[in-house]
């Protein structure tokens, strides 16, 4: 609990995430959403890239031990996993969201083999949708995904569905709840904010109309 609590004040220090409940943030689902996470932000503050790196290696030595090989999920992703297989002197690859449509038509760049076991990286699940089409794709390409980590979740019930549907296991550095329980320590939000933030992770698709 303390390494996130630690990353969820780092991410408002760098505002890598912004809060915003009276001019919620649109996304490209049309969801009206209080937060906005970038934690491409992340990468340019070194201290933070290298807790980060060291965060996601000591999770996979610690909950996937048998891994042997990374995969990051582009783009966000990549950076990333490029750093944890490095600490972890593992092979790296990555998944496109779709096959190129030139070239070899890859949707996984790199020197997959059958049957590696995979952790795969992102830098944020939200819905869970495209996290998992990554997985299903190495999964088609018979690696055996044994599970993933990210740097931050909003934890949405959906999401977790999916996820224990998939039989994947996910590992975050950071999360939602804890990040409002900081930005309430910090003054960021008011105490009165919190209840409608937290409503907000639970109907995210119906939420401010």
């Amino acid at each position: 609990m303390e390494k996130a609590r630690k990353f969820a004040e780092k991410l408002l220090q760098i505002k890598a995430v912004r809060i915003s409940a009276d001019e919620p943030f649109i996304w490209a689902s049309g969801w009206r959403s209080p937060v906005y996470c970038d934690n491409r932000k992340v990468l340019s503050d070194p201290q933070l890239r290298s807790y980060v790196k060291d965060q996601l290696a000591e999770s996979i030595r610690k909950n996937f031990p048998g891994a042997s090989a990374i995969a990051g999920v582009a783009t966000a992703g990549i950076p990333h996993g490029v750093l944890a297989a490095d600490a972890l002197r593992l092979p790296f690859f990555y998944v496109r969201s779709k096959p190129k449509t030139h070239g070899l038509g890859n949707q996984i760049e790199g020197g997959l083999v059958k049957g590696q076991k995979v952790v795969v990286i992102e830098d944020l699940v939200s819905t869970g949708k495209s996290s998992l089409e990554a997985v299903d794709a190495l999964r088609a390409a018979e690696a055996d995904v044994i599970g993933m980590c990210t740097l931050f979740t909003y934890g949405f019930p959906q999401a977790e569905a999916l996820f224990a549907n998939a039989g994947i296991s996910l590992i975050s550095i950071s999360n939602y709840s804890v990040l409002i329980e900081i930005a309430e320590e910090l003054g960021l939000i008011k105490t009165e904010d919190k209840e409608q933030l937290s409503e907000w992770r639970l109907h995210p698709a119906t939420w401010g109309r």
